[in-house]
């Protein structure tokens, strides 16, 4: 009955691509402020000391991914690394997708599983075609392969693909160094992508790729994307489906590095482990030790805190005191409020442990910075909520098919009568129930770095040294210092940050505890030009305090000028709203920029603790909603109508 039901879903997107392309593009953002051949054109800006904010992406799948290949998806690195620059490309859905704003930064990382096999398989010149396996996907790549068939060949493909390989492999059926082969020339193609796109000092690219632990591309949930920071020497074999141990993994960027080869690596959907991505055992069950945390802490100094597959900041079970804490935590997977599946799988959780395990003397494996990407799987980020097209290509490029409206295509009706459990009822209306986890995506996020200037180095460093924030999407910037000597600057100062530098303590970074001192912190939080107005800036503070874990949200910045109430260190409200008929926002509340130094009223001398700032910004419509008025049709009820996006700094840690 489940391949019954999926044959259904298989004639639904077979339509999907014979719809007028021409009638969805808005999803082409109109409010570009420069062209990509301007773009090219600026002369590469001095580096500033004082170091400029870089927003990009490091999670980006291709057609060289094997999920994204079945999922419609035949860009290439090459219109990837375009796309970040401003150009537009083809969605598999037929429109064309662009970003308002070039970004700064772009990395493919296309899973390493099979790395652009299921190319190979479809081109009938390619000794790979000749297999049994490659025959559904004959000729997919030819302009001709983009129609019914050949969307219902694509969207069939995937798992049963991905197995039949395996076994053919295990089973001496099909040439294990043609599959090798074949990934190494695809990881060659995909170097010469970003060192032909790479323009210091205006557009960085990294050469990268996504570590998939298991024998299934989604086993776990424990991947990484492993960034390099040069393009030169570069390993012909990429380290995947070797071991599904991370450490393995750690091991292999170490001998890299021992031959002058620096990496880094980025966990992500730590959401959707189960606790398994911050456990405080090893893959094995068996305790964390000082080497775990070594290994741990050299090769793995980020976390993906926000994609498209949620937020992994944290959970209402764990912060209950968090009125912000179900910030787009629900996924739509089985068993996900489970408590046991959250505990660990959850970034200040994380920080949390760390603190135990620093004090039990074995050190802190989880003293990692923070950015966003996106997991596009359709070589473009879609961060936006306006103008958001989702990320699995056919399977969810349309508003119909991610379920944020009702159904009505004229086979509805034959489908609901055939299967009945293919649709959800919701206010009366029927809505695509193969959707269901697909309407809890996200349109997340950026990574932003701050950096001397735009270029490999300079960024890669500031990746290296956690002075990394994330936002679910808009560029806003958020500067977060700690130091002893904020009492001798003013906030208008002009030198604030050169001096902030000299004397204080910057996001990602250890400041010594001062046993005569309590610290002063800067947060300095600008608004995305485009974005909405900021509404708050928190400071989030963990600690210890008889070896239980203890945390809590303080508002230190208050839009419109309005002041902190100290009895419970709340903003007021900013009377900010939502016009759900049309998308538009309130006009007078809000500020564009915030800046203050704060002291933590309950600082207690020589407690461990660490301490990041949360920026929020006023409510806009989500995504959903805006694909609801688009179409004419009233937002669904069971999801929120409207978010209010964000962004976090990396912690900053007292010892």
């Amino acid at each position: 009955m489940k391949n019954y039901n999926y044959f259904f879903l298989v004639i639904v997107l077979s339509f999907v691509a014979c719809s007028d392309p021409n009638n969805l593009d808005h999803f082409a953002d109109v409010i570009k402020d420069q062209s990509y051949e301007d773009f090219q054109l600026q002369s590469r800006p001095p580096a500033n000391p004082d170091k400029n904010a870089y927003f990009g992406d490091l999670h980006v799948h291709t057609a060289n991914s094997l999920d994204a290949y079945t999922f419609g998806t035949i860009t290439s690195p090459t219109d990837a690394y375009r796309y970040a620059q401003g150009d537009a490309i083809l969605h598999p859905s037929g429109y064309q997708i662009q970003l308002s704003r070039p970004l700064d930064f772009y990395a493919v990382t296309d899973h390493a599983y099979f790395l652009g096999l299921l190319n190979e398989a479809a081109d009938t010149a390619s000794e790979f075609s000749r297999y049994e396996v490659s025959q559904p996907l004959h000729d997919l790549n030819n302009p001709a392969g983009t129609g019914f068939i050949s969307l219902m060949k694509r969207a069939n493909l995937f798992r049963p693909l991905a197995r039949s390989i395996v076994e053919g492999i295990e089973n001496e059926e099909i040439d294990r160094s043609l599959v090798s082969k074949i990934g190494r020339s695809v990881w060659q193609e995909t170097i010469e992508a970003a060192d032909n796109a790479y323009r210091p000092g205006l557009f960085t690219t990294f050469a990268g790729y996504e570590y998939t632990s298991g024998t299934g591309i989604y086993d776990n949930y424990l991947h990484r994307n492993v960034i390099f920071r040069s393009t030169q020497n570069l390993p012909l074999n990429l380290f995947s489906r070797d071991d599904p141990d991370p450490e393995k993994l750690w091991d292999w960027m170490d001998r890299l590095r021992e031959n002058g080869i620096e990496s880094l690596a980025i966990p992500h959907n730590t959401n959707l482990s189960g606790g398994a991505a911050f456990s405080l055992y090893d893959f094995n069950g068996g305790p964390i030790d000082q080497e775990y945390v070594k290994k741990r802490s050299l090769n793995e100094p980020l976390v993906e805190i926000t994609q498209t597959k949620g937020t992994s900041e944290t959970h209402p079970f764990l912060s209950k005191n968090d009125e912000w804490a179900a910030f787009e935590t629900k996924s739509g997977v089985k068993d996900e409020e489970l408590v046991s599946n959250i505990k660990g799988s959850y970034v200040r959780d994380a920080y949390l442990r760390g603190l135990t395990l620093e004090e039990k003397g074995i050190g802190n494996p989880f003293k990692f910075g923070l950015i966003g990407s996106s997991d596009t799987h359709v070589s473009g980020s879609s961060e936006s909520e306006e103008f958001f097209f989702s990320k699995a290509g056919l399977l969810d490029g349309e508003p119909d098919l991610r379920g944020s409206i009702p159904f009505s295509r004229f086979y509805g009706t034959f489908l609901k009568i055939a299967q009945p459990e293919m649709f959800k009822e919701v206010d009366g209306r029927n809505y695509f129930a193969a959707s269901t986890r697909l309407i809890h995506f996200s349109s997340s996020g950026l990574a932003g770095v701050w950096a001397e200037e735009n270029t490999r180095e300079a960024i890669y460093d500031a990746l290296r040294r956690k002075e990394t924030f994330a936002t679910s999407g808009p560029r806003m910037k958020v500067r977060f210092f700690a130091g002893y000597n904020f009492e001798n600057f003013q906030l208008n100062d002009l030198s604030l940050i050169q001096d902030a530098y000299k004397t204080s303590m910057p996001m990602g970074g250890t400041l010594n505890i001062d046993s005569n001192k309590n610290p002063t912190f800067l947060v300095w939080a600008i608004a995305d030009p485009l974005g909405a107005p900021l509404q708050r800036t928190q400071i989030v503070k963990g600690w210890l305090e008889d070896g239980e874990h203890k945390e809590k949200v303080f508002d230190v910045a208050c839009s419109d000028e309005m002041n902190v109430d100290p009895s419970n260190h709340r903003c007021p409200d900013n009377n900010a709203w939502v016009d759900l008929t049309d998308c538009s926002i309130s006009a007078d509340s809000g500020s564009r920029e915030m800046k203050v130094f704060w002291q933590d009223p309950e600082f207690k001398i020589n407690q461990k603790a660490f301490y990041y700032a949360r920026v929020i910004e006023n409510p806009v419509c989500r995504w959903s909603t805006w694909d609801s008025i688009r179409n004419g049709q009233k937002p669904r009820s069971d999801i929120s109508s409207t978010i209010q996006e964000r962004a976090w700094s990396s912690p900053i840690w007292l010892k």
